[in-house]
């Protein structure tokens, strides 16, 4: 060992310790955890002072939006996937559809009256048609899809409206899917083979019409011993025969208002909404009698054995009665019946109203059980 080396002052090592961390001990600075919790407490403090911050927050985030947009998707398709496995409730306006067969259909060929200016009638000059029957046939179309283009009218007798069999400006045959043809809802009719109505879409009632100058007449029964034309199969024929009256039956009512010009019969009598039209078109001709009668004539639309039309048509007549932005059915009564009403002199011609229509056992929605 040399000599400096023994003159250097010894080394003594050091060792400095720390004092273990304090843990929210108060007096000392807080631990990083209990930094957090404060801090977490102070933001919780904020949020309750000031609720809107939070709404604020929550709007301004899509993530809330989506995950709702997800579970309603997920609802529907469940909801389909649900009634397509088990067919749960009544059938849906595409499982009507289909059993109808309308999806098949390129046209649409409805059979309706030609000669009741009003209610059906189709102009000579131009072959236009025009009446509440055949507004009320383009408001059915236009629900199952139809254009008015589609839609084809023939004229219809009324002893044919049973066979959905009408004819053409040829005369031939032409079968048919609906009958709109002042058809009234009768039980008899109703237990023939190849008829079924639809709900009610008109009320009027029995009225009788005579050459202008004729005597007040308040019944059927001044008719007695007297003739009475009337149309063949009409209800109304039915009743002025029970009255006494001679009945002259015609498949036309156009017919019986030519042989009531030319005095081969006494009086018209049939449904007055039908009426109303002739005495509209010819007021100062024909005088127009309301007879009091309280039975109500119910005009229904005819679809043979098509029970899923039947349907269709009812849903269509639910949709215009119950909604009251749907004004097809007022719109078509003000344009033809209301007008003929103020050139009747106060008879009345038909119901301002459409009648009450139940909602048909249709579901409009994957999840309905019925439509009561």
């Amino acid at each position: 060992m040399s000599s400096m080396e023994e003159d250097r002052p010894p080394v003594r090592k050091v060792v400095v310790r720390r004092p273990p961390r304090q843990r929210g001990v108060p007096g000392r600075l807080p631990g990083a955890r209990q930094r957090r919790g404060e801090r977490a407490l102070a933001g919780l403090r904020r949020t309750f002072a000031r609720p809107d911050e939070a709404v604020k927050t929550w709007g301004a985030s899509l993530a809330p939006w989506r995950l709702a947009a997800l579970g309603m998707v997920l609802v529907v398709v469940l909801a389909f996937a649900w009634v397509s496995l088990f067919h749960v409730g009544p059938p849906s306006v595409e499982d009507l559809r289909r059993e109808a067969g309308v999806d098949e259909w390129r046209t649409l060929p409805i059979a309706v009256k030609d000669d009741q200016p009003g209610i059906a009638y189709r102009n000579p000059d131009d072959g236009s048609w025009s009446g509440f029957d055949v507004d009320i046939a383009y408001m059915i179309a236009e629900d199952l899809g139809f254009r008015r283009d589609d839609v084809r009218f023939y004229g219809i007798e009324s002893e044919d409206r049973a066979r959905m069999e009408a004819t053409d400006l040829q005369g031939n045959p032409v079968p048919v899917k609906m009958v709109i043809a002042s058809y009234s809802i009768t039980k008899e009719r109703e237990d023939m083979p190849n008829v079924m109505f639809s709900s009610s879409y008109l009320h009027t009632e029995q009225s009788v019409i005579t050459l202008h100058g004729h005597k007040k007449v308040a019944s059927l029964e001044e008719f007695k011993g007297k003739k009475v034309c009337s149309l063949s199969a009409s209800t109304s024929a039915a009743t002025a025969s029970s009255l006494g009256a001679r009945l002259v039956r015609r498949n036309r009512v156009s017919e019986c208002f030519q042989a009531l010009d030319k005095g081969d019969v006494d009086a018209v009598s049939t449904d007055a909404a039908i009426l109303g039209g002739f005495k509209s078109k010819f007021r100062d001709r024909y005088d127009h009698w309301d007879l009091g009668d309280d039975k109500t004539e119910a005009w229904g639309v005819s679809v043979g054995d098509n029970e899923a039309l039947r349907d269709l048509v009812n849903l269509t007549l639910y949709r215009s009665y119950a909604d009251p932005k749907d004004a097809r059915w007022e719109t078509a009564y003000k344009n033809n019946i209301l007008p003929e009403t103020e050139n009747n002199r106060g008879v009345p011609l038909a119901r301002p109203q459409q009648p009450v229509t139940p909602r048909p056992p249709v579901r409009e929605l994957p999840w309905e059980d019925t439509l009561s």
